[in-house]
């Protein structure tokens, strides 16, 4: 069980975009993948059409109260795709888990005794360096950060792998940097190329070479409660979606070749 964290602190970089779209990709590519919501706001489990009342058991069950992934996952109209969704409950975790010893380490807990394992666990995390997020790190194989194609886009990514670095040190040594990937790319605009540039000068092959353009379909798909694949399968945002599910299932034979 490959587990992932979809992370960046910048809001609007399409973390949620990713989460759904790149597990419905995975899905289409015959991998069993499960999304656990972490973000309060809870737009992944809208977007995969969970509704609010449908929402029985929740992440938030899962870290607070102990409750078990299998009672917590629901199965979604995408063949091989489950989430674990997210209310606002959620926005209180920092304090109710505050005096916690093992604070940081409830969803790797969650995870590994869950008696129903998928190949990709992908997590979609807050906007934020919570305690949310950090619990997401420490449960993680590695993480995955959308990067959007637009000025200032390599700021802030400093304090992210600062974090990681933290979190190597202290709970979790094997966590890697899957990669980065640029999101709303404009190849016709010149500021969307030079992010571009500027992102493979400085990381190198942490880049994906699948970038996700700017796409009306992907916009739309979650006003229909579906990703895009669903929504329009032909579309140039689920093309690219497809693309990177291919090249995340490549470089994990590498990884694995190589360890």
């Amino acid at each position: 069980m490959r587990v992932v964290s979809i992370t960046n602190q910048k809001g609007g970089v399409g973390k949620t975009t990713t989460a759904i779209n790149l597990g419905a990709a995975l899905a289409a590519r015959g991998k069993s993948v499960l999304i656990a919501d972490l973000d309060p706001q809870g737009n992944a489990s809208t977007g995969l059409g969970i509704d609010a009342g449908a929402r029985g058991r929740t992440t938030y069950d899962l870290l607070i109260d102990g409750a078990a992934l299998e009672d917590v996952a629901i199965a979604t109209e995408v063949e091989n795709l489950s989430i674990a969704p997210a209310t606002t409950d959620l926005s209180s975790t920092d304090v109710e888990l505050g005096q916690r010893d093992n604070r940081v380490f409830l969803l790797k807990d969650a995870l590994k005794q869950s008696s129903k394992t998928y190949d990709y666990v992908l997590i979609d995390c807050p906007p934020s360096l919570s305690l949310l997020t950090l619990n997401a790190l420490v449960a993680s194989d590695s993480i995955l950060v959308p990067l959007q194609a637009e000025f200032f886009a390599l700021e802030g990514l400093s304090q992210l792998m600062l974090t990681v670095r933290e979190v190597r040190e202290t709970a979790n040594p094997s966590l890697r940097i899957e990669g980065v990937v640029l999101t709303m790319h404009d190849a016709r605009n010149r500021l969307s190329r030079q992010v571009e540039d500027d992102a493979r000068a400085n990381l190198g092959d942490l880049v994906f070479k699948t970038m996700i353009p700017r796409n009306v379909r992907l916009s739309e798909a979650p006003s229909f409660a579906m990703p895009a694949i669903a929504y329009d399968p032909m579309s140039k945002g689920s093309q690219a979606y497809l693309d990177l599910a291919q090249e995340l299932i490549d470089r994990e034979v590498q990884t694995m070749e190589m360890s």
